[in-house]
């Protein structure tokens, strides 16, 4: 083995973890469920693109001896759309004992995109809130959560401070099938 296959497997070794930390509660659970791979339906990408057939993929993990859920969320699966438009990114969630909040960091190298939100649980949905790095606010929301599919919708509000606009909306199904991790 090469040092810099060792230092790959050590570092991916360190870096996953099993699953959640008993620090965190399990009613604070918030995204334990999403741990696996998931295949994307992408419905809207700044515009609506429904019709063109658009597929991604999502992969989640516990991190971090289990104090963290990271993703990586790759659209489309081939560079369909350009780069400016690529989506190759990845989120890190951290549960915050003292907020009671999940604290959500999205960033996609490709485009340069850096996203700090706050996750907490709204009735049966997921409701991240926070704003784009230009101050604009932006609300990420899980919804139609089942053990193997979700729907996912990033909106950020329009100038008039009263209206949503959305931006983007994936369908995702768990590759495997059922509650598969």
């Amino acid at each position: 083995m090469t040092i810099i296959e060792s230092c790959s497997t050590n570092f991916q070794t360190t870096l996953a973890a099993p699953g959640r930390s008993s620090g965190i509660p399990a009613e604070a659970d918030l995204y334990g469920w999403l741990v696996g791979s998931w295949e994307l339906d992408v419905r809207h990408y700044w515009v609506d693109v429904s019709g063109r057939g658009i597929k991604g993929e999502a992969h989640f993990a516990w991190v971090l001896e289990g104090r963290a859920v990271q993703d990586t969320w790759i659209v489309p699966r081939q560079s369909e759309l350009g780069q400016a438009k690529n989506t190759y990114g990845t989120t890190l969630r951290v549960w915050d004992a003292a907020l009671q909040a999940w604290r959500v960091t999205w960033i996609n190298p490709v485009t340069g995109a850096r996203n700090e939100l706050i996750g907490r649980r709204n009735g049966k949905n997921i409701v991240q809130v926070g704003a784009h790095a230009d101050g604009t606010p932006i609300r990420w929301i899980f919804s139609e959560i089942t053990p193997d599919s979700f729907r996912w919708t990033g909106e950020a509000l329009n100038p008039d401070g009263k209206t949503w606009r959305l931006e983007g909306e994936f369908r995702a199904t768990r590759m495997g099938g059922k509650g598969t991790r």
